[in-house]
């Protein structure tokens, strides 16, 4: 007998989550179903711990640009326990208990589709179960890290961002394939706490590949300032690790050798779409899951199929899966009720989706860089600005290295893109989105005065640099 609810989740990270609970509000019963920990990657292994391990490197940078100031050496066992903290030391009952609070039911398992909605759970306890949904089944099952075909790589154990985020030791030499958020953010906390030889090896040409040009040049500056080696271009022929747990051995094709203790791979992550039965509904199990924009799968008929966040390929952020499940589950509820809402507007492709990297300097953007506006045959115009010559962050400290740029629509007067880097440049993307998202003109944008000293004071220049 199958127990039959209206809607059906895979996957209880912060996507699926967030479908569960716009159903339920919607007046609809739900299941989520979930082999590791309620909250998924994103609060255990990734953007949570992650921004943990940087936050006292990134303070230990501020506090050395300030005159009169000293900090001490990172205590990183203090650091390392904060870390544990903020995962809740690996217990989800915290996030199974706001679940069932929705109220909707959790099941803990390997969730796999089992022709038209229906989800057929192998259960932790070693049981099954079938679920069955009525109105609709989401597929919220991530993305796991993309580890390349390099002989003997996959024999290395290396880590992925999965390991880094929960080690418990810091490596005294660390390796990093990727020039990537990942590569960049790990590199930087690792050697902050303590790595004494920290080297990236990136394919292209430069750091942050997918962002404006200087942002990644801003970036290896930082890194060589502080002793970590990027060397671009390269590619890596072979690893070895004759020892498990021991010394990994790094061969370059033009001929030399790196040894570390630790090797990280973050060259990318791929959806989870392997093993969740999508072969059962007529679907590709290789390939992201095409959705409409109100995440309704394209290629499954009678509609009753849905895909969320990293699964669906469109972001792979969780803030934009987040958004997109909240867009589903309300969708989902309205349809069920014979109605239809206005579906997400396309943020996800490089329309409008902000991102952050919490390095040191930090890195953000929201819609499109120069080249990509330039490539979708936009008029642009370009204004950049030295965010070091905004009075608001000379006070922030000595040495202050930052920089803006505004992508201008130059028939309609409208930004298609910011991206600011700098110490603690951050708190300024939401601003930029809401500028790009919402289309607002420049001459109106020009009668939002930022307040004095501050660094937001830097959408003032740059306006000014465009001629208002």
């Amino acid at each position: 007998m199958a127990d039959e609810f209206d809607v059906v989740v895979i996957g209880a990270g912060p996507a699926g989550e967030n479908v569960v609970d716009r159903a339920v509000r919607g007046g609809l019963t739900a299941a989520i179903v979930e082999e590791r920990l309620a909250g998924g990657e994103c609060s255990y292994w990734a953007c949570v711990p992650s921004k943990a391990l940087l936050r006292p490197v990134d303070l230990a940078g501020e506090v050395a640009r300030v005159p009169g100031l000293e900090l001490g050496p990172i205590d990183v066992a203090a650091v390392l326990a904060r870390r544990d903290e903020t995962v809740g030391h690996l217990d989800d009952s915290g996030q199974v208990g706001w679940i069932e609070g929705v109220p909707a039911e959790f099941v803990r398992g390997r969730g796999r589709l089992d022709g038209p909605r229906r989800v057929r759970v192998a259960l932790a306890d070693g049981g099954e179960r079938l679920l069955t949904a009525h109105q609709a089944v989401v597929v919220a099952t991530g993305s796991t890290p993309a580890v390349p075909p390099v002989p003997g790589l996959a024999e290395a154990n290396a880590w992925t961002s999965h390991e880094v985020t929960a080690t418990s030791v810091i490596p005294e030499r660390l390796v990093v394939l990727g020039g990537g958020v990942v590569a960049c953010e790990m590199a930087q906390a690792m050697h902050g706490l303590g790595t004494r030889q920290t080297t990236l090896l990136v394919r292209g040409e430069g750091l942050l590949g997918r962002m404006e040009p200087f942002a990644g040049e801003l970036l290896a500056r930082s890194f060589a300032d502080a002793g970590i080696t990027v060397r671009t271009g390269t590619q890596v022929s072979r690893v070895e690790r004759p020892e498990p747990g021991g010394k990994v051995t790094v061969h370059l094709p033009e001929g030399p050798v790196l040894e570390a203790d630790e090797l990280l791979v973050a060259t990318g992550r791929r959806p989870a779409v392997r093993d969740v039965g999508l072969g059962t509904v007529g679907l590709p199990d290789n390939v992201p899951i095409e959705v409409d924009d109100s995440m309704r799968a394209t290629g499954v008929s009678d509609g009753w199929l849905y895909a969320v966040g990293d699964v669906n390929g469109r972001a792979l952020l969780t803030h934009m899966g987040k958004y997109q499940a909240r867009v589903c589950g309300d969708v989902i509820a309205a349809r069920a009720r014979g109605e239809e809402l206005p579906a997400m507007r396309d943020l996800a492709g490089g329309y409008g989706a902000p991102q952050v990297v919490f390095t040191d300097p930090q890195i953000c953007a929201v819609g499109r860089t120069e080249a990509v506006a330039r490539a979708d045959g936009f008029r642009v115009r370009v204004v950049d600005y030295d965010m070091g010559s905004v009075t608001g962050a000379y006070l922030l400290g000595d040495g202050y290295r930052g920089r803006a740029r505004a992508v201008v629509d130059e028939d309609r007067k409208v930004l298609l893109g910011v991206t600011f880097v700098g110490p603690g440049a951050a708190e300024l993307l939401h601003a930029a989105t809401i500028a790009v998202t919402a289309e607002v003109p420049l001459d109106r944008l020009w009668h939002a005065v930022p307040s004095f000293p501050t660094v937001s004071e830097v959408w003032l220049r740059l306006l000014e640099a465009y001629g208002l």
